[in-house]
């Protein structure tokens, strides 16, 4: 390990917690709240600030601004968070803001995101491990973004929507209901158009499971009663984990609808 190399051109706050093996590039400002852990690269013009936490080996590129304050007019000062995991990769434009305190008070990111460029995180989101956010994304504040999920360029996730573990959202698409783990979601109004197939088989899941989550996609399409009630009944039914967790999302409690099978 070596002690942080720090720009001369760059500004950090007093208060600034920096760990060691971290880079500071040109132009930086780093502001009196930060803490960033080991190995962490904050490259030229990028900000970060407010009471921001930055996990291990996290990279932020150019002309991002991460930890500022949230988009929101109820915000009155409150000191507030933003807590990004190890590993990610925030590149150039992209912002991440802290939380509110209406909403729980933090905005979370987990490891080993990618944040393309001019991506957006909001206020009081949790954004889970493994996402990637591609150009011009923008998740709006109090949104829930399980594990594994992409979100194509130019697409944007109404505030209070859950998407699901592993689920993609195609290009230039506006989610405003929930998304079920696993969800293929595309078209310009966000429509749930089958399974990431891709994305399971990319991830290793066993053709058993995926066969059982087609079973469970079709009965939540097509079987007897509203789509809580097929959801009901599947989930006695089935012994499947992904299928179970796909029921188990939808009768957990939620602020939304959901996006349902056609």
């Amino acid at each position: 390990m070596s002690a942080p190399q720090i720009h001369p051109t760059a500004f950090v706050e007093a208060g600034a917690t920096i760990a060691e093996d971290c880079v500071i590039g040109p132009f930086v400002t780093i502001g009196a709240e930060v803490t960033l852990a080991e190995g962490v690269h904050v490259k030229s013009h990028a900000v970060v600030t407010g009471w921001t936490e930055i996990g291990a080996k996290t990279v932020i590129f150019p002309f991002a601004c991460v930890g500022e304050v949230p988009q929101d007019l109820k915000y009155r000062g409150e000191r507030t968070r933003l807590i990004v995991g190890a590993r990610c990769r925030i590149r150039e434009g992209a912002t991440l803001n802290t939380g509110t305190e209406g909403g729980g008070g933090v905005t979370r990111v987990g490891d080993d995101c990618l944040m393309m460029t001019g991506a957006h995180v909001g206020h009081d989101a949790t954004v889970g491990n493994r996402v990637i956010l591609a150009n011009q994304a923008a998740i709006a504040g109090h949104c829930h973004i399980g594990d594994d999920v992409i979100i194509g360029g130019l697409s944007g996730v109404h505030q209070w929507v859950r998407v699901g573990h592993g689920a993609i959202i195609g290009a230039v698409t506006m989610v405003t209901n929930d998304v079920l783990p696993h969800g293929l979601v595309q078209g310009p109004r966000g429509e749930l158009d089958g399974l990431n197939l891709v994305g399971l088989k990319r991830r290793g899941v066993e053709r058993a499971e995926i066969t059982a989550l087609r079973a469970g996609y079709q009965m939540l399409a097509q079987g007897d009663g509203t789509f809580l009630d097929r959801a009901r009944k599947l989930a006695e039914e089935t012994d499947s984990i992904h299928v179970r967790e796909m029921t188990d999302f939808i009768l957990s409690a939620t602020d939304r609808s959901f996006l349902t099978p056609k």
